[in-house]
């Protein structure tokens, strides 16, 4: 493995973990400042590829055998559920906040704006644009006049998520709205 003294080198088959071994070993021998970034979907990651990341930053073994750690650190992260089912639907456990980040975070690569106690639907203005995700998790929800009329944010366009739409086509491209539907164009973001 050639890498420079700052590079970042990822490995999407940890295994037991052997990328890191090598990279924090070559840390210690030339003082370099590489990072790693280790990905392992199998259930032995925080037993297996994590305890070994520990053990050789920290050092292991005993007596004679005893190998001194190399230093370093690094941070362990567990994924959470998927947000999309195979089916293309919503994953609902995951929740509306959580749901809301994703879709805002897609449409603009920006994080989502704080909610607005008056404007719940609310997520965030990019580029002169507002972004609405009107969503409830037990009812369906219907972008018409009355959802228009609750909106204070003025922005050039507007992206509004909901279940269905009831306003014309005429409508939409007066007022400068895109509609998406949800779930199905979530997944197409």
């Amino acid at each position: 493995m050639v890498t420079g003294n700052d590079d970042i080198i990822l490995d999407s088959f940890a295994g037991s973990g052997t990328t890191a071994h090598a990279v924090l070993n070559m840390n210690k021998a030339d003082k370099g400042h590489r990072k790693f970034i280790l990905v392992e979907m199998m259930d032995y990651a925080e037993s297996i590829t994590a305890e070994r990341v520990k053990r050789v930053i920290g050092g292991y073994g005993q007596g004679k055998n005893a190998v001194e750690g190399t230093g370093g650190d690094f941070t362990f992260y567990d994924l959470g559920p998927v947000l999309l089912l195979p089916n293309g639907n919503l994953n609902e456990d995951v929740g509306t906040e959580k749901i809301r980040e994703y879709v805002y975070f897609m449409e603009t690569k920006s994080a989502i704006e704080p909610n607005k106690k008056d404007e719940p639907y609310y997520m965030g203005i990019h580029l002169d644009s507002a972004y609405y995700f009107y969503y409830q998790r037990d009812s369906l929800t219907t972008l018409n006049r009355d959802f228009l009329g609750s909106i204070k944010t003025k922005a050039g366009r507007y992206t509004i998520y909901a279940d269905q739409c009831t306003l014309s086509q005429t409508e939409l491209e007066r007022w400068h709205i895109t509609f998406k539907k949800i779930p199905r164009d979530i997944s197409k973001l």
